[in-house]
């Protein structure tokens, strides 16, 4: 189980060419989704993610209109006063929390979200692979992206291609 980020961002950026494969793979075959959650929910089991918080360094977090309601309420404020305080538009993304450069995530302390109890959706589900909508192969490609800074995505891919058989075929 590898979980130093130094190494995570290394190897995870080297594998994206075979997570794609990987990605392409999948969807030519059939595998039982109760597998893949099994799996993926024992790695998180194994990995405490507040000693890491990178997702909240890295990642930017989409809001839907009940987080900002839910937020809102948190802050004792108006929707349209934490949109003004806390959000900005991102033009590929939409409405996503702000960030700051020294911390990642504007609710980011240490390692502990600060609004942990009401974080948005996205969040609470991160990193998306136990819960998430549609099946693992369908969320595939978030998941090459979050090998790269997330240690849960980048073991319970490679746990994926061991239990599948996948093997990466050199070139040459």
């Amino acid at each position: 189980m590898i979980t130093d980020l130094v190494q995570i961002s290394r190897l995870g950026e080297k594998k994206r060419p075979e997570n794609e494969k990987f990605r392409r793979y999948l969807k030519s075959h059939e595998f039982v989704e109760r597998q893949f959650r099994k799996i993926a929910q024992e790695v998180e089991d194994r990995i405490d993610c507040t000693q890491c918080a990178n997702c909240c360094r890295v990642a930017t977090v989409q809001l839907k209109e009940r987080d900002v309601e839910k937020l809102a309420k948190y802050f004792r404020a108006t929707p349209h006063q934490f949109r003004a305080e806390y959000t900005t538009v991102d033009p590929e993304e939409g409405l996503i929390l702000k960030r700051t450069q020294e911390s990642g995530c504007v609710f980011l302390s240490g390692n502990d979200c600060s609004v942990y109890d009401v974080r948005p959706d996205t969040c609470e589900n991160f990193p998306h692979l136990v819960r998430g909508a549609g099946s693992i192969t369908s969320r595939m490609w978030q998941f090459i992206d979050r090998a790269t800074y997330c240690p849960i995505v980048y073991n319970t891919l490679e746990e994926f291609k061991q239990t599948t058989g996948f093997r990466m075929v050199p070139k040459g």
